[in-house]
């Protein structure tokens, strides 16, 4: 599955984006929502993506680089989100975040920064619907991919099947054919890609290519 990120879009013209992204083979929007405290970066806000949610037709895979995620429960449902997905390393109490997701009627998703082991989701696994692997430092787009992420979806997998989860893994950051067929090869679900699908030619054909892979 592929998952394009908002955030290499042209912000000039989302409408012009999203003409193109709703005739794609895209699965998912990632929507990735930066405070400036977590992240070295701020991204957009939910006054921006209330217009984005509106005239995009696929699922948003919403992914909060934020302190205190939990605050937004109620702001993300109403975006019409299918997946939120929070940063373990933000979130003391992580399986009352988890519940809180679920009783808001969305998916729940769990992200780990490049330095965050998997072995940290043993006692939760089996509650989330969702892992993704950061590839990159968190903040910005267009950064390179960390090759250490490869061994980390083999030792995720490992940890679902022992849990029993039916979580899916996604990776997020360096993605493009070279980087996406190792993860592939590695058991990944789902590829985050920005620069390297809005940034081309023919964006729509760019995302084809990474879902053929």
């Amino acid at each position: 599955m592929i998952s394009p990120s908002l955030l290499s879009a042209n912000f000039a013209n989302l409408e012009k984006e999203m003409a193109w992204f709703n005739q794609s083979s895209a699965d998912w929007l990632h929507i990735d929502i930066m405070d400036g405290v977590f992240v070295p970066n701020i991204s957009f806000g939910f006054p921006v993506l209330e217009h984005v949610a509106r005239i995009c037709n696929k699922p948003l895979d919403v992914h909060l680089m934020i302190v205190q995620p939990e605050k937004f429960i109620n702001e993300v449902k109403a975006l019409g989100a299918y997946i939120m997905n929070v940063h373990y390393e933000a979130c003391p109490h992580l399986h009352r975040v988890i519940g809180q997701i679920h009783e808001a009627g969305m998916k729940a998703g769990v992200t780990l920064n490049p330095a965050t082991p998997v072995s940290v989701l043993e006692d939760i696994a089996a509650d989330l619907d969702l892992v993704l692997l950061m590839s990159v430092n968190p903040g910005f787009g267009g950064q390179k991919f960390i090759p250490h992420t490869l061994q980390k979806v083999v030792a995720l997998r490992q940890l679902l099947e022992r849990t029993g989860s039916k979580a899916l893994i996604e990776v997020d950051g360096g993605v493009n054919l070279e980087t996406g067929r190792q993860l592939k090869a590695a058991g990944a679900d789902v590829l985050v890609a920005g620069s390297h699908i809005f940034s081309a030619p023919d964006p729509a054909a760019a995302c084809k290519a990474l879902s053929e892979l």
